[in-house]
């Protein structure tokens, strides 16, 4: 039976901004969030664990099987954490961006992926913008001309 990939694209962007992570245990369970992250990917994923494996390796230049990647995903193999390089290069090689920004929300963050960045940059100009004609709009109410000389 063929797997059915969910494609990042269908899990909608929040635009809420994130908070960041400050109070105690807040980040309590972050090893389990990530193993299932890892297991989302893996498993949403239409190629083989052993395909992603390759992809990954070829990638990292440094060897990742199909094994490590199956005790990645396990929540209950606590010394098998994956490191942070290898889950970037797991969301690299999914393209499952969607799962990385969940993860980066429970710190505060927030990910904008390729040409997303662009839409950021207008929003922060415009924003700008509101701000500058605010204050021109300010410096106009006092302003008066400028009379000189033989200008009256």
């Amino acid at each position: 039976m063929r797997k059915v990939r969910t494609h990042p694209d269908q899990i909608a962007f929040a635009f809420e901004a994130p908070q960041p992570a400050r109070g105690d245990a807040q980040l309590a369970g972050l090893d389990r969030a990530v193993a299932g992250i890892v297991g989302t990917a893996l498993k949403d994923d239409v190629r083989s664990r052993d395909e992603i494996a390759g992809a990954m390796t070829a990638l990292l230049s440094e060897p990742v099987s199909r094994l490590m990647l199956d005790a990645y995903a396990s929540p209950a193999r606590e010394g098998h954490n994956i490191s942070f390089g290898r889950a970037l290069a797991l969301i690299a090689v999914t393209e499952r961006f969607d799962l990385l920004d969940q993860l980066l929300r429970r710190i505060g963050a927030a990910v904008l992926v390729g040409e997303e960045i662009n839409a950021a940059l207008l929003g922060h100009l415009q924003a700008r913008k509101r701000q500058i004609d605010a204050e021109i709009r300010a410096v106009q109410q006092r302003t008066t001309p400028i009379f000189r000389g033989n200008d009256a």
